[in-house]
């Protein structure tokens, strides 16, 4: 078998998980705004959570491609079960790739089983895109940490295990730190009312004087900046994978739905206006796929221009699912306005996929210097 057949065979085997035990309990996540468990158990039928993970610690090695298509996958039923695959490797992979080995064996080893639940901790109230501006603390008592600060708009807060925390640690040094939900000092905000991704909870994090073994730190803690940064790459192309899949299920909705509407004593999929559509939205979503998964594979061969490329594919992939839910919407005319369909579900989930991991406005400016310092 080859590396294709791999990934199509891998592709099949999410998408009937996804079907068969995550569709079913979609609506419902959204309409009570309760965390998918019924999807954590999910996970771990196919080991997905260990994707991320080498096998040296219990993982299944799995490259960033096999991820993308995974959350893709996911995403393509249920926005917020991907979303909380997604949280949980971009609060655990820094931890697997800097930690110690005491950190690794304690934290990162059970998670592969699919049992532990992440929260990545980075934005706060004042600072979104800038972690420059960040004003949480983390300061050095004895042989502990101590966390002192707020951090805003983080998923799976309030239900994960572990919150992986960008804290300053003097005044142009920032740290990383693994912080347990049993930690003094450690508490959350209201849960958020949001738009969309109801299923997965967003609240404030506290830390108030929040107090944590040494080894907690992860890797230098003068360099957790620039292991955040190398992540960001990462979880970039994750969003577009999530962003890649809502607009497939919402385009495979729409394309379903003009096929067995009538009007005018005819298939609404017949009238030209709408294959033109149709047409175009296609051609959008494949080259999207194209870009995500060229980004995919730069960052797992370390090419120097796998941030940009990964900026290209966020940019390019969210903003095509807003563009293809919303149209997937009008396709349903006044149904697509209801409650009876996922698409405005859709529509709603895939507006987070422009705004989180850094606005798409950041992602312009990231590709536009590498465009001018390629000139140099």
């Amino acid at each position: 078998m080859n590396d294709s057949e791999i990934y199509e065979d891998f592709r099949k085997n999410v998408r009937r998980l996804a079907t068969e035990k995550i569709e079913p309990h979609a609506r419902a996540y959204d309409e009570e705004a309760r965390f998918p468990e019924e999807s954590l158990k999910a996970f771990k039928e196919l080991g997905l959570v260990g994707l991320a993970f080498e096998e040296a610690i219990g993982g299944q090695d799995g490259d960033v491609l096999i991820q993308s298509i995974a959350l893709e996958e996911l995403g393509r039923v249920c926005a917020s079960s991907s979303l909380t695959l997604m949280v949980i490797w971009a609060g655990s992979v820094p931890i697997a790739k800097h930690g110690s080995e005491r950190l690794r064996e304690e934290v990162i080893r059970p998670a592969t089983k699919g049992d532990t639940v992440f929260s990545i901790c980075l934005t706060e109230p004042q600072t979104g895109s800038n972690l420059f501006a960040l004003k949480t603390r983390a300061e050095k008592d004895g042989n502990e940490w101590v966390l002192k600060g707020q951090k805003r708009f983080i998923s799976n807060a309030t239900r994960s295990d572990w919150y992986t925390v960008l804290a300053r640690t003097g005044e142009k040094t920032f740290g990383l730190f693994a912080v347990h939900k049993d930690d003094p000092g450690l508490s959350f905000g209201k849960k958020e009312k949001k738009l969309g991704i109801r299923g997965s909870p967003t609240a404030d994090v506290i830390f108030d004087n929040c107090r944590i073994p040494e080894y907690r730190c992860v890797g230098d803690p003068a360099k957790g900046y620039n292991y955040i940064t190398d992540s960001l790459s990462y979880t970039r192309i994750l969003i577009g994978a999530q962003a890649l899949g809502i607009a497939q299920g919402a385009f495979e909705a729409a394309v379903k739905y003009t096929t067995g509407r009538e009007q005018f004593g005819q298939v609404v999929s017949r009238f030209q206006m709408i294959r033109g559509i149709v047409a175009d939205l296609a051609t959008k979503i494949e080259a999207s796929r194209s870009l995500l998964y060229r980004a995919a594979h730069a960052l797992s061969a370390k090419d120097p221009a796998a941030r940009s490329l990964a900026s290209m594919a966020k940019l390019l992939c969210s903003d095509m699912a807003m563009e293809v839910t919303t149209q997937a919407v009008q396709l349903h005319g006044g149904a697509g306005y209801t409650c009876d369909f996922p698409v405005e579900r859709m529509m709603r989930d895939a507006k987070i996929t422009q705004i989180y991991e850094g606005t798409n406005e950041i992602q312009r400016l990231i590709i536009a210097k590498h465009v001018y310092d390629g000139l140099e």
